[in-house]
């Protein structure tokens, strides 16, 4: 351990990965991947790696297809994942297509994987991609509206969202409500005109909003925009992956969500909850 990572860690600091790349139609080559960039970013001291949306497997559109490749929770995928954060010492977060019982629709599923605990925390995308001509929802069933599963990660309490749920700010908003202060946001965020402006947009704005850290994986190219970034709670941008498969890594400080905490007190000066609709 370096001087600097040291200090970093007295100060109750933590250090958070993103990590990018394309994953494609053979389910084992992609975990190959996961596994390589994990090792990296756990090398460089990473106390937690995020991975994108569709980890497993993903092929564009996102249809049928998927049911012969989605698996249950607890199945080879998720094991392996559990695995890795034992061997490597760091929490994994990363997507995967979870079977369900309706024959026709699997789940869009992070699981987060903690070392020591196996698969400490599920989430379940609400929001389904049935925008710019894409239909998720035909062959995705919707997560189930229930409360955060949260985890920890050197004393952060970090929470799950997927990709076009950057789109609605209530859903970020109920996970700070139930504690969360890192929010971590795999995803398939796909090219087109604009896209990339909005992917940026979306995440710091829900940081800045909520006074909080937020880590945000994408798929990189030819589908996706890349540009997997960790933000933090004044919107400052403290790692960028660009648009090449690869990792990138931040410092999170917990005085520094405090003092911006204390700067802009926005979450006590709130005068209006979140109600679930449907």
């Amino acid at each position: 351990m370096s001087e600097t990572e040291a200090e970093q860690r007295a100060s109750g600091a933590i250090a958070v990965a993103v990590a990018q790349f394309a994953p494609g139609a053979h389910s084992e080559v992609n975990f190959d991947a996961i596994a390589d960039f994990a090792a990296v970013a756990a090398a460089r001291g990473a106390d937690l790696v995020v991975f994108p949306e569709y980890s497993s497997y993903f092929v564009d559109p996102v249809d049928a297809r998927f049911l012969d490749h989605a698996e249950p929770l607890g199945g080879p995928f998720t094991t392996a994942l559990a695995e890795l954060a034992d061997a490597l010492g760091t929490a994994i977060v990363a997507g995967f297509a979870e079977r369900t019982d309706d024959p026709g629709r699997f789940s869009n599923t992070l699981a987060a994987a903690v070392p020591g605990e196996g698969i400490r925390a599920v989430y379940r995308k609400q929001h389904l991609y049935d925008a710019f001509g894409a239909r998720e929802s035909d062959v995705v069933l919707p997560g189930e509206l229930e409360e955060p599963q949260l985890f920890t990660v050197g004393g952060f309490t970090v929470a799950l969202q997927t990709c076009y749920d950057l789109r609605f700010p209530e859903i970020t908003r109920t996970l700070v409500d139930a504690g969360a202060e890192l929010v971590v946001v795999p995803s398939e965020w796909v090219r087109g005109p604009l896209k990339e402006h909005h992917w940026r947009t979306l995440i710091t704005a829900r940081a800045i909003e909520n006074t909080i850290f937020v880590a945000a994986a994408d798929h990189t190219g030819p589908v996706g925009v890349g540009s997997s970034v960790i933000v933090d709670p004044m919107g400052v941008v403290l790692a960028d992956a660009g648009e090449r498969p690869g990792v990138s890594v931040a410092w999170l400080s917990r005085e520094r969500l405090d003092a911006v905490r204390s700067t802009n007190p926005a979450l006590s000066l709130r005068r209006y909850s979140v109600v679930p609709t449907r």
